[in-house]
């Protein structure tokens, strides 16, 4: 993929989600997460939020070829189950590196995540290796 490093900056529409009990707890059992907290249902675990999905404009990639480079994550404070959390995402940066089997395309994308007032949940970055 060459490098389309107008992306960067590009953001989703906003997206609604609502934060059910049950997915809380699905999402915990899924991966082994023992915290009572997390299997009750009540708060979610730290990567939750790998459960929301959007579109960025103009981004539109082989889900085949997406290999995940990492995760993070900052919090304001939990998310729990009843919430309604106004999710946008946003291209950070596109860049380019050698691999030894050849050159690898990074996309970084940033979401964050507001309650109904309208305060921050969360941050989190993503990177992605296109090949």
């Amino acid at each position: 993929m060459e490098i389309d490093r107008t992306l960067i900056g590009r953001a989703s529409r906003v997206e609604l989600h609502e934060v059910e009990r049950g997915a809380i707890r699905r999402f915990a059992e899924a991966i082994g997460d023992r915290e009572p907290l997390h299997l009750s249902g009540e708060i979610a675990p730290p990567t939750f939020p790998t459960t929301f999905h959007g579109e960025l404009p103009g981004l539109a990639l082989d889900k085949k070829r997406i290999l995940h480079a990492g995760e993070e994550y900052r919090y304001h404070r939990p998310i729990r189950a009843g919430d309604a959390l106004q999710v946008v995402w946003r291209v950070d940066d596109v860049y380019e590196k050698e691999g030894s089997l050849g050159r690898m395309t990074f996309i970084v994308i940033a979401s964050e995540g507001r309650d109904g007032l309208g305060l921050l949940v969360y941050r989190s970055r993503s990177t992605l290796i296109y090949r």
